[in-house]
C-alpha cells in the first residue's frame, strides 16, 4: 500500500524521497507493507498545538503518533474492509528534530528515519510508559532499523536507548 508523506513546513528542508523509502521498508520490516500511513512532517507550531491538545503538553515535540487502530503491541490490525487498510498518522516535529541535530552534531535524515521507525511502533500499540513496555519497544526498534541498515549500510539506533 501507500505512504502518503506531506511536508506541511517550511523551515527545514526535507528530502522526501529517501525518507518514504526508509518509512516503506521499516512498514515491511513490521510485517505492515499492505497498510497505508500518513507520514506529516510539521514545524514547531503544529507539533505544540498538537501536543498540547492530545497530550496535555503544550510544547513542541519530535513525534506524534496517531493510530487508525487500537492494538495490543506485536499484532497487526485486523481489517475489515479496504478503507480499513490503514494504520494511522505520524506526525515528524522536523523542526524540532533539526535543531536537535544541530547541538548534538547528528545526521538530520538518519534521525528522521529513526524517529519514523518510533512512530511506526506506536502506530502498532508499542508504547514506552514502563520499563517493560519501553524494553518490547526497544527491542522492536532495534529489530526493524537493522533491516533498514542492512539494506542502507547506516548504523542506526533506537531513540529512546537508556530511557529506563
Amino acid at each position: 500500500m501507500s505512504v502518503a508523506l506531506r511536508n506541511a513546513q517550511r523551515a527545514v528542508p526535507v528530502r522526501r524521497a529517501p525518507l518514504r523509502r526508509a518509512v516503506c521498508v521499516l512498514r515491511a520490516a513490521l510485517g505492515a507493507s499492505r497498510f497505508d500511513v500518513g507520514l506529516i512532517c510539521a514545524g514547531n507550531g503544529l507539533m505544540q498545538r498538537l501536543n498540547g491538545a492530545y497530550r496535555r503538553r503544550p510544547e513542541p515535540t519530535d513525534v506524534l503518533s496517531f493510530p487508525f487502530h487500537r492494538v495490543t503491541a506485536g499484532e497487526l490490525p485486523r481489517p475489515r474492509c479496504r478503507d480499513d487498510y490503514n494504520l494511522g498518522d505520524i506526525f515528524l516535529g522536523v523542526e524540532y528534530i533539526h535543531r536537535q541535530c544541530r547541538a548534538t552534531g547528528e545526521d538530520f535524515e538518519s534521525v528522521l528515519a529513526v524517529t519514523a521507525a518510533h512512530g511506526l511502533c506506536h502506530l502498532l500499540g508499542y508504547q514506552h510508559d514502563t520499563k517493560p513496555e519501553w524494553q518490547q519497544m526497544y527491542q522492536k526498534e532495534v529489530e526493524i532499523l537493522e533491516v533498514l541498515n542492512r539494506l542502507t549500510g547506516a548504523s542506526l539506533r533506537p531513540l529512546t536507548a537508556g530511557l529506563f
